[in-house]
């Protein structure tokens, strides 16, 4: 990459750690959007997976006290199980799919609490939970909107949705790094140097993140979230389908 390009994904990087350390998931849907405009898709997958383990993994520090073990257990499961079933097909992406798999996810946020009887801190819901949305992260490199909706009926705080999606993220992602790896040539050594670059910037936008984030009301962020990660949506469909489109 050249330095110019360097900088402008240490900036969004920076500004995305932000936004995911207050609303949890529209961080990485904004980075991966910036990433596929310059690199190959697994390769964008990848390196927003690296990156996104240091942002995942200091919102998950700073909000340790918060994360719910018992619930991580069950995600972790799925993400396991997911992360197999696509090994043993060799799943490749592609562009075209990858925005339009990630510009409808925001449907989800918008479907009436009555509608999914779901809740994380059910055993079973749980390792469905992380089955799903670790299927999705390896899959198109976000699942944000997939997680949510297994949050949004337990009895936990935006503090602790926040810490324990925060700590799946981390393992989620992790496993992204390692299937492309062993999948594809996804990540270069220069790919590697941006993100030891990338990794502070990523910790310094999560730690301001966390204190915005203290001072939202419950009602505000799950509100704030819907919108953003809504028109993040329609940016992504709108790209898939001229991409479609396009001979």
């Amino acid at each position: 990459m050249t330095p110019l390009i360097s900088a402008l994904v240490v900036g969004v990087v920076f500004l995305t750690s932000t936004l995911s350390g207050i609303f949890g998931m529209a961080g990485g849907m904004l980075l991966l959007a910036g990433l596929l405009t310059i690199l190959p898709v697994a390769t964008a997958i990848a390196l927003q997976g690296a990156i996104q383990i240091v942002a995942n993994g200091s919102r998950a520090w700073f909000s340790r006290h918060f994360i719910d073990w018992r619930i991580m257990s069950t995600m972790v499961a799925g993400i396991v199980v997911a992360a197999a079933l696509l090994f043993l097909v060799r799943y490749q992406p592609d562009l075209a799919t990858v925005c339009i798999a990630v510009g409808l996810m925001p449907i989800l946020v918008w479907l009436p609490r009555s509608w999914l009887q779901l809740d994380a801190s059910r055993p079973l819901h749980g390792f469905f939970c992380g089955f799903i949305s670790g299927g999705l992260n390896l899959a198109v490199g976000v699942a944000g909107p997939s997680i949510d909706i297994f949050f949004i009926r337990t009895q936990m705080d935006r503090r602790k949705v926040i810490a324990t999606k925060s700590c799946m993220q981390v393992i989620s992602h992790g496993a992204k790094v390692v299937f492309y790896s062993a999948t594809t040539v996804a990540m270069a050594t220069g790919d590697w140097i941006l993100v030891a670059i990338a990794a502070p910037f990523a910790i310094a936008g999560t730690n301001l993140g966390y204190r915005i984030l203290q001072r939202l009301s419950d009602d505000g962020f799950r509100q704030w979230t819907r919108w953003i990660v809504t028109m993040l949506g329609i940016f992504y469909l709108a790209r898939g389908i001229l991409l479609l489109a396009s001979p």
